[in-house]
């Protein structure tokens, strides 16, 4: 018996979503953001979506230099939903 896919009955925008997640540029943006998307995104609400959505703006360095402490969080960025993607454990990228 084949294990059902959860994100093949998944709204169009959540699919987007998470190919550009795990498409970012650097292997390790793809990993790390990707990894939570896939993790996540399904259980988000509009509000958290939409603060995703923003954070897939942000390049990929300054963006990688956020998750791992080296720079400051800008507060426009300092969400939970930031915070909870950061705070992933290694182990789980």
């Amino acid at each position: 018996m084949s294990e059902r896919n959860p994100w093949e009955n998944a709204e169009p925008r959540l699919k987007r979503l998470l190919y550009l997640a795990r498409h970012r540029g650097t292997k390790e943006c793809d990993l790390i953001v990707g990894g939570f998307a896939e993790e996540a995104l399904l259980s988000l609400t509009t509000a958290e979506i939409e603060a995703f959505e923003r954070l897939l703006d942000v390049p990929d360095q300054e963006l990688y230099d956020w998750i791992a402490g080296r720079r400051d969080v800008p507060p426009a960025f300092d969400t939970p939903l930031f915070r909870r993607m950061q705070a992933r454990p290694l182990t789980a990228r």
